[in-house]
């Protein structure tokens, strides 16, 4: 089981700070650089849809963002685990839920703070904001006041308005509960449940559980005054009392007598290994405390190893996340215009969760996750990086609002808005979440060659505390000393490990061996002296080498070129050698791999087939099945050039070597890219548009790789090395910490090794 990561208050702190405060910006989805433009977007142009919604209000979902902008509303009462710290404090939380259902589902939202902590104040707050948004999220509201609260906007508002801290946990627990049952061999009417935590999160599960069928008579709540038993006046309010149980049990050690269900929403340590032990037969424990169980899985297992366990935290199987509801929940509900969300979408969107976790697991879900992933007692809801939430779920909830009436405008056509919801997938965050999750099982001891840079530091402090493995430092002690302290991580000095070529043990047995490999490349014993000592790439290397370092990662302080050519002192990373670089770019929900952006100067059409090949064979690591074009100016031999004909030759070269993955070439960028512009050639051997990208020269490559960069705003991820005997990684100067922490997981899981 990996350790939960170490955050500092200076990481938190900095994320949040930097490039620019908060979490999301808000950007145009229309031209705005003309007075044309302009004119329609405002004044006079404006004044057509204002007149059309006034006439027909329903129009608003089709001439504004009102069909997919939610708000996201809290007063700051109950803050994650923080409690009540006010409306301003609660706001990068706000942000942080307006930016997942951004990232999960393609639903703009805004965050809304209101310094109240009065209900009618709340309440009158979001009525008057109703035409402006879809859907309304409250979230983290304290109890009562959010019962009511909820209530009362449900019965005035037209759109949905929902409690993701009661609902949210509730469909999730629902969904990890249908199929935990399941293996267990029971029914919900028969089973006997025990839910502790009486707070909105709680009752909204007993409450959709018992919708699902649980009988009220085998249903006890609990709370920290123990059993919610009729007749009980103490602590008591309108919501518990719903569910006061018919029972002599008083305290939760007795109502966990022969229980099959346990539903924890409540704090650290309130279950004991012997309340499980005397629970029924394959019992179901969901401990979903947070940031701590109420019991943990290893403690469950301990004394019942029939026991299902799901938890709230992600360092352990069946994770009851949050994230795997609400943003598909609104998404289905703001696709029909729904009135609100009732349970009959909840239990849909239960439903649909437990089927899918049924369900054979992509490779590319399991590789996210670094395990093999299958139905049974450790997976029992899917994982919040599948891609087929996206277009799986909010049918379903469609469906649901449909068939009970509060869709404003029902799909017709729901196979193509399946096929929409596909396409709105943003593929970056499983990608990297993916080679994360592999460099965290390898627990590779990881070298960073350039410990004078507060960069450097910061990502190999996170590389550790993230769980992936070691960190070993190329410094001198006192110098990593404090620049850590500089950068508020001096707590870390001890747990990295730093390594000086002055003092190192190794260093003569590296000397050695440097000069056996260079005595006939001109250099000298006292060359090879200088080298080793003084070079902390190539001492760095010289480490990888002798495997006293699983990876490694240079090139922040150096310019690449001079970097590679240090690093060729100790292995063979050259052109001739087989050595690729393959830049990844992620942009608007696509990936594009491009080659070669470092190693080779002027490939010629044999080097061009190499590259294809290397490049293919990143694609299928990262999860895609590669399709590889050759571009240039000119597609298929037109203009003729030649500059191209060596893009022209390169397909063929691959023809004669039997290549199993498509290619073809050569092509303009925008037939190899646009699926409208390659229809115009019928007979290009490519199935849809390329995402491996072979240009004619490294020049080429790297213009195109930094306009996408700096005009485009795509996410670049490299140069990934290939072709290398060793798993080792050259950054470029302007890294920043997050790409120097995912090039040390791309070396960590050993992407771009020669095989």
């Amino acid at each position: 089981m990996s350790t939960k990561n170490r955050i500092t208050p200076e990481e938190a702190l900095a994320y949040h700070l930097d490039p620019r405060p908060g979490k999301y910006d808000i950007t145009a989805s229309k031209p705005m650089t003309t007075q044309r433009d302009l004119s329609l977007a405002y004044s006079p142009g404006v004044a057509v849809p204002v007149q059309a919604i006034a006439e027909r209000p329903e129009t608003a979902y089709d001439y504004t963002v009102k069909g997919n902008m939610v708000a996201v509303v809290s007063n700051g009462t109950a803050i994650l685990g923080l409690g009540n710290l006010g409306a301003l404090a609660s706001k990068p939380v706000m942000e942080g839920k307006a930016v997942l259902f951004k990232r999960f589902a393609d639903v703009n939202a805004i965050d809304i703070e209101l310094d109240t902590e009065d209900p009618d104040e709340i309440i009158q707050a979001v009525r008057l904001m109703g035409p402006t948004f879809g859907g309304i999220n409250l979230e983290d509201i304290k109890a009562p006041e959010c019962f009511i609260i909820e209530q009362r906007l449900k019965e005035i508002m037209d759109i949905p308005v929902f409690h993701d801290d009661q609902h949210g946990t509730a469909v999730i627990c629902a969904a990890g509960l249908i199929n935990a049952l399941e293996i267990s061999g029971k029914k919900i009417e028969d089973c006997k449940i025990v839910l502790n935590g009486a707070g909105a999160a709680g009752i909204a599960c007993l409450e959709l559980i018992k919708a699902m069928g649980a009988r009220h008579d085998n249903c006890i709540m609990c709370d920290t005054k123990g059993v919610i038993y009729q007749g009980r006046t103490e602590g008591m309010n309108q919501w518990k009392s719903a569910h006061a149980a018919n029972t002599e049990a008083r305290t939760l050690e007795e109502a966990m007598v022969g229980a099959d269900v346990f539903l924890g929403v409540s704090a650290k340590g309130a279950v004991t290994q012997e309340m499980v032990a005397s629970m029924a037969d394959n019992p179901v424990i969901f401990a979903m405390a947070n940031p701590d169980p109420e019991i943990t899985p290893e403690e469950a297992h301990e004394v019942r190893e029939d026991a299902i366990v799901a938890t709230g935290r992600s360092d352990y199987p069946n994770q009851v996340n949050n994230v795997l509801g609400f943003p598909y929940l609104f998404r289905g509900a703001l696709d029909i215009h729904a009135r609100a969300i009732n349970d009959e979408m909840k239990i849909a969107c239960a439903r649909a969760l437990a089927d899918l976790a049924r369900e054979d697991v992509p490779d590319e879900v399991a590789m996210a996750y670094g395990r093999k992933l299958s139905f049974g007692r450790d997976y029992i809801i899917p994982t919040p990086f599948d891609p087929r939430l996206i277009h799986v779920i909010p049918p379903a909830v469609a469906r649901a609002g449909m068939d009970t009436g509060v869709a404003r405008r029902p799909i017709i056509d729901m196979d193509g808005y399946t096929h929409s919801l596909k396409a709105r997938m943003d593929p970056t965050a499983s990608i990297l979440q993916g080679i994360h999750a592999r460099a965290r099982q390898a627990q590779a001891k990881m070298i960073f060659a350039e410990g004078d840079d507060p960069r450097v530091l910061r990502a190999a402090v996170a590389y550790q505390r993230g769980g992936m493995g070691r960190a070993l430092v190329v410094g001198r002690e006192h110098d990593v000393r404090e620049k850590l302290e500089a950068a508020g991580l001096g707590d870390a000095y001890r747990e990295l490990t730093i390594v000086n070529s002055a003092n190192s043990k190794h260093i003569e047995t590296y000397k050695e061996f440097l000069y056996k490999r260079l005595q006939r490349r001109g250099f000298d014993r006292h060359d090879a002296h200088k080298l080793a000592m003084r070079d902390r790439h190539v001492f760095a290397a010289l480490m990888l080498a002798h495997g006293h370092g699983d990876g490694m990662i240079t090139g922040v302080t150096r310019k690449s070129a001079h970097v590679l050519e240090l690093i060729n002192k100790v292995f063979d990373a050259k052109p001739s050698d087989g050595a690729v670089g393959i830049t990844a770019l992620l942009s608007k929900g696509r990936i594009v791999l491009i080659g070669d952006t470092l190693v080779h100067e002027w490939p010629n059409e044999h080097d061009l087939a190499d590259i294809a090949t290397r490049g293919a064979q990143v694609a299928r690591a990262l999860g895609l099945e590669p399709r590889v074009a050759f571009v240039s100016f000119s597609t298929f031999g037109y203009p003729v050039s030649e500059r191209a004909s060596k893009m022209h030759e390169a397909p063929r070269i691959l023809d004669a070597r039997g290549a199993d993955f498509e290619y073809d070439g050569e092509m303009a960028v925008d037939v190899a890219l646009n699926p409208e512009a390659m229809a115009q050639y019928p007979f290009c051997r490519l199935s849809g548009p390329a995402n491996v990208l072979v240009v004619p020269a490294r020049h080429s490559a790297s213009i195109s790789v930094k306009l996408m960069q700096e005009m485009g705003g795509a996410t670049v991820i490299g140069p990934i090395l290939t072709g290398v005997p060793a798993p080792l990684q050259i950054c470029s100067t302007v890294s920043t910490v997050n790409d120097i922490l995912n090039m040390a997981a791309i070396a960590a899981c050993r992407l771009g090794q020669a095989k």
